[in-house]
């Protein structure tokens, strides 16, 4: 039995074993070298970061469906490119002037509202709707509990929803 794929002997095995079949797979879904290098790199990368989530016999089925979901998001991502691609791109040009700096003035607004946030919470928000990051993930990166991390996220939520309020 394999020790912890938090070790980096036991990490490097599982990447060695595992990392050319999973580009394979993915190549054979995509016909994209590139693309199907990044894909299985950002799985390895996602593996490693939860290594303590994940059980070293169930590391190839963990690579496998993480790279998955990854290519299934890509493929998301390049639909709602594809749909801008198609619109109307005139109609946007010719949009109302008041229109368009309204728009910039509530962004600045936002922004500002953003920076004002106390600190802690500025931090929890930015890492949860900026980067992307897990309750769980900035739990552990902030070393508070995650029912800390919910509280400073609903908090800036809610002094983010008065101040918009305010503006419109």
């Amino acid at each position: 039995m394999r020790n912890s794929l938090c070790e980096e002997k036991v990490f490097s095995e599982v990447f060695r074993e595992y990392a050319e079949p999973l580009f394979r797979f993915l190549y054979y879904k995509t016909k994209d070298q590139a693309l199907s290098q990044d894909l299985a790199q950002e799985a390895f990368a996602r593996m490693w970061r939860h290594c303590t989530d994940v059980n070293p016999e169930a590391a190839k089925g963990y690579a496998f469906r993480a790279a998955n979901n990854l290519l299934l998001n890509h493929y998301e991502h390049q639909k709602v490119v594809l749909k801008f691609e198609q619109q109307d791109h005139q109609q946007k040009s010719h949009e109302d002037p008041a229109y368009l700096m309204e728009g910039q003035q509530f962004k600045e607004q936002l922004e500002a509202a953003i920076s004002a946030l106390p600190e802690k919470q500025r931090e929890a928000f930015l890492l949860s709707r900026m980067e992307k990051n897990t309750y769980k993930e900035i739990a552990e990166i902030l070393g508070i509990s995650r029912q800390a991390v919910e509280k400073r996220i609903y908090s800036a939520l809610d002094k983010l929803r008065k101040v918009s309020e305010n503006i419109r």
